[in-house]
């Protein structure tokens, strides 16, 4: 007898329940006092009676993946880092509006269930998760046979996060002579890797090819993992003092640099960056020089070394770069937000990305050595 399993067909449910039993203990870790149940059933339990001591709470949500810098991670057969990737994608956007992650899921699809590969994906989601303080209530691992390759796999999540309504972060906060800092990236981060690929691929470079400029095995310095920002970030934001002279933050992800800052800029004004005032580091400049192109080309597809920024008061910018600093994030001033005049206009001005009506910010002068 043969022909008619689901087995036959392609699909392994004891390799699922396999993955799930590997992954427990990671996603466990990250449970509190709040997670209600365990891992395994059809829905995750958060209890969010804390919400009452809120004056009015609203709910923040996020949704991405890390796009093709999965094609890099099983190139190489390296799958312990890309969870990561996937949560500073998704909590770190919740902490742009001052709020605070609650929970997240997260769903693979692969076309063969792997169950250590499995493992490995969500073990980086979990150690992400706690280092965000956000607890990972349950996930999803669908096995599409027929459509993915045996080694093809996808990941994406959703987190939900709270903040006071009278606390949430956006352009309506900032004012005239703001500063904006910029928090620097731990590399490309999960932006702009066909660009990367192309390149490589252009020029016969393979991902466990090794790179003297790079300083490694290809692959495995493209994979550096996400900087993650909630944690430190909120951090500031308890302080009374601190909290109360940000004003905005942005995520520096699709679409750059400038486009993203622009996003979270009151309309009508502007912010001129300052080039001279970071260095992008070598993974950029190694890339840039195999295409010819240099660094400026890249702008709007990678964060070329910032992947983070914050608009503060002039009063409290120093204090806030000392306090990131104590969490090892480099920051610095990059520039300064004017309001008020004509809306500017011409070669490098960017007004905002996805649809936003925001500002308009261009970078000026050059990268420094």
């Amino acid at each position: 007898m043969s022909g008619n399993t689901y087995a036959e067909a392609g699909v392994d449910t004891a390799a699922g329940d396999l993955a799930v039993e590997l992954m427990k203990s990671a996603v466990a870790r990250t449970h509190g006092s709040e997670v209600l149940g365990g891992v395994g059933g059809f829905a995750g339990l958060f209890d969010v009676s804390f919400l009452k001591a809120y004056t009015r709470p609203l709910l923040a949500t996020s949704t991405d993946g890390v796009g093709t810098k999965v094609a890099i991670a099983q190139a190489i057969d390296k799958h312990d880092t890309i969870g990561q990737d996937l949560v500073g994608m998704v909590v770190d956007d919740i902490v742009v509006v001052g709020a605070k992650p609650l929970f997240m899921t997260d769903y693979i699809a692969c076309g063969k269930v792997v169950p250590e590969r499995i493992a490995d994906i969500v073990a980086g989601i979990a150690r992400a998760c706690s280092d965000t303080g956000t607890a990972l209530v349950g996930g999803e691992t669908a096995e599409h046979p027929g459509l993915l390759g045996v080694d093809d796999y996808d990941v994406a999540g959703a987190a939900v996060g709270a903040v006071e309504a009278d606390a949430v972060l956006g352009a309506d906060r900032v004012q005239d002579g703001d500063v904006v800092l910029a928090i620097g990236s731990s590399g490309l981060h999960s932006n702009g890797y066909s660009l990367v690929r192309h390149i490589l691929a252009s020029r016969g470079i393979g991902f466990r090819d090794h790179s003297a400029e790079l300083g490694g095995t290809v692959g495995e310095v493209l994979l550096e993992p996400t900087r993650l920002y909630t944690s430190p970030l909120l951090r500031v934001l308890a302080d009374p003092r601190l909290g109360a002279g940000v004003h905005s933050l942005s995520h520096v992800t699709g679409g750059g640099i400038a486009a993203n800052l622009a996003r979270v800029l009151p309309r009508g004004s502007r912010a001129e960056l300052e080039r001279s005032t970071w260095s992008p580091a070598p993974v950029f400049r190694v890339l840039l020089d195999m295409q010819g192109s240099p660094l400026e080309s890249a702008e709007a597809t990678w964060n070329l070394g910032i992947g983070f920024f914050a608009v503060v008061a002039p009063a409290v910018a120093d204090d806030v770069v000392a306090k990131l600093a104590i969490d090892g994030m480099p920051a610095w001033e990059v520039g300064r937000v004017a309001l008020g005049g004509d809306a500017p206009q011409g070669e490098g001005w960017e007004q905002g990305a996805k649809g936003v009506d925001g500002g308009a910010v261009r970078l000026t002068g050059r990268y420094a050595d």
